[in-house]
């Protein structure tokens, strides 16, 4: 049974940092890809960062671009695990911050329906 498992969230100030991890078992990852998406009360679950199991490509939003950094364990590393440092957070970054795997097509990466592993989303709070 695979499973995504995310942990790191909380309460933080406004320029704050926080790391959250993603936990994956069940199957192996090493030819899918790794996300990071995040819904806001009243919004569409939206991409923020992914990266390549093999080869360590990554993608982020414009808007997260230069404060946050997606990496994952070592390829021969079997724990299989993702990790989002956020630093200098915003307000506006408060969100439910969801894990997701899968094998997004070229292009497609920050496309939510492009991934069919889901973990169960950790709240992130940023205040002003």
């Amino acid at each position: 049974q695979v499973q995504l498992v995310e942990s790191g969230g909380g309460l933080v100030q406004t320029g704050g940092s926080l790391r959250l991890s993603c936990a994956a078992s069940g199957r192996s990852f090493s030819s899918h890809t790794m996300a990071w998406f995040r819904q806001a009360p009243g919004k569409e679950r939206e991409f923020v960062a992914a990266i390549r199991w093999s080869g360590g490509t990554t993608y982020y939003a414009n808007s997260v671009k230069d404060r946050f950094t997606i990496s994952r364990d070592s390829a021969n590393n079997a724990k299989n695990t993702a990790y989002l440092q956020m630093n200098n957070l915003k307000p506006e970054d408060t969100a439910v911050y969801y894990c997701a795997a899968g094998a997004p097509a070229p292009g497609r990466t920050w496309y939510r329906y492009e991934y069919n592993y889901w973990g169960q989303g950790t709240q992130v709070t940023v205040s002003s």
